[in-house]
């Protein structure tokens, strides 16, 4: 009798202090998050594991004299993106307004460093800072860096999307300062991601259309200059060898007609998972940016219509988090998330298929890559963060 007396004097002590101070509310009120994102994340996270094994077999075996070296590093960085996931849907979004500055900064300083002799060259560009035994790519961290500041910076002050000098022009110089840095690694895929994420969140903070299509003619500009006044440069060749990348098979076009060669050869149900002829050694690395390539050849059009239908059930929930946020902070946080990840997997289907110039882009969740499986995985565990705060009524489970 006495317990049960002490276990009722709990509980109306604790709903005392949930109805005297709403921190103990919000406690009580948080959610579990949204489960259907956990899955579609998990789902992308595992068919990656598999096709990075599948992709990079005999590549492995040509590098490191076994098949699972590939393999065993995936996995280790997937335990470790699962760590940076669970902190990033524990840790309350709202936090990071403290860090949008500060974070802004490292992402320069970081970019800045890649021209010191802390850069890491390899194949040809200077992508990555190497201190000690830890490689890694700045690039990738800037992306989610601008996200998080352009968040704060437009929801500190809504009004700002509307003023041209207070508003706009900042970013676009964010985007200038950033875009440039990384484009002379060179990385022209990062460049266009990190500022695509900059100008589709200030749309979706309610910047007017008229500026959008004034920074697209410029851009339009820029590149018919290059075209017809600098044909003897690296990147006209990088721009036109994508329109017929078979005038040059072995030098411009290799990796282009390769990845071609292997979604033509994969046909609508493809060869079979494991049984891909190009990742023997024929197409560079293609357990990285051009494994949708490795995708359909063995999986076939069927395969690749059913990744990008995962893709598009994760953008779906994200949207969904971003819809029922429950402030301008954290609508536009799960925005640029879920830009981030459509943008780069339009670009990496783009570079795949030979509709954009050849560059380094990987696709999210699925292709190998340490820094970038972290960044996603992390980035998936702040939407959930998010979801966990939405009001009840709005699905978010």
């Amino acid at each position: 009798m006495r317990k049960q007396a002490k276990g009722k004097e709990n509980k109306e002590n604790k709903k005392k202090r949930t109805q005297g101070n709403p921190k103990w509310a919000k406690v009580n009120e948080m959610r579990s998050g949204d489960f259907l994102l956990m899955i579609f994340t998990a789902a992308l996270v595992i068919f990656g594991i598999i096709m990075v094994f599948s992709a990079s077999y005999y590549y492995s075996i040509s590098q490191d004299g076994t098949a699972y070296s590939y393999l065993r590093r995936q996995i280790m960085w997937v335990i470790a993106g699962f760590c940076a996931m669970v902190f990033g849907a524990a840790f309350d979004y709202r936090r990071y307004r403290k860090f949008a500055i500060p974070l802004l900064i490292l992402g320069v300083i970081l970019l800045a460093l890649i021209f010191t002799p802390l850069g890491h060259t390899a194949n040809n560009a200077t992508r990555w800072l190497k201190i000690g035994p830890i490689t890694f790519m700045p690039g990738e961290f800037a992306k989610l860096f601008v996200i998080i500041f352009t968040a704060w910076f437009l929801s500190e002050k809504p009004d700002r999307i509307k003023s041209v000098t207070r508003g706009i022009l900042p970013l676009v110089g964010i985007a200038a300062v950033y875009g440039l840095l990384i484009v002379k690694q060179p990385n022209l895929s990062t460049a266009i991601t990190v500022c695509g994420i900059i100008v589709s969140m200030m749309l979706v903070a309610g910047m007017k259309w008229r500026y959008v299509f004034g920074t697209a003619a410029l851009g339009g500009a820029g590149i018919l200059s290059i075209l017809l006044f600098m044909k003897d440069t690296y990147w006209y060749q990088r721009m036109t060898s994508f329109v017929d990348p078979f005038q040059d098979p072995l030098g411009e076009g290799y990796q282009a007609v390769q990845s071609l060669l292997a979604l033509g050869s994969g046909g609508l149900f493809g060869v079979g998972l494991g049984k891909s002829v190009q990742k023997n050694l024929y197409l560079p690395e293609p357990q990285n940016d051009f494994i949708l390539a490795i995708i359909g050849e063995e999986l076939g059009f069927i395969g690749i219509v059913l990744v990008l239908a995962l893709y598009c059930c994760f953008l779906w929930r994200g949207v969904h988090v971003a819809i029922n946020a429950p402030d301008q902070f954290g609508m536009l946080l799960a925005s640029g998330i879920v830009l981030m990840v459509g943008i780069q997997v339009i670009l990496n289907i783009a570079v795949v298929t030979s509709s954009m110039p050849p560059t380094g882009i990987n696709l999210p969740f699925i292709s190998y890559g340490g820094n970038a499986l972290l960044m996603f995985m992390f980035s998936a565990g702040v939407l959930l963060n998010i979801s966990r705060h939405a009001p009840k009524n709005t699905g978010v489970e």
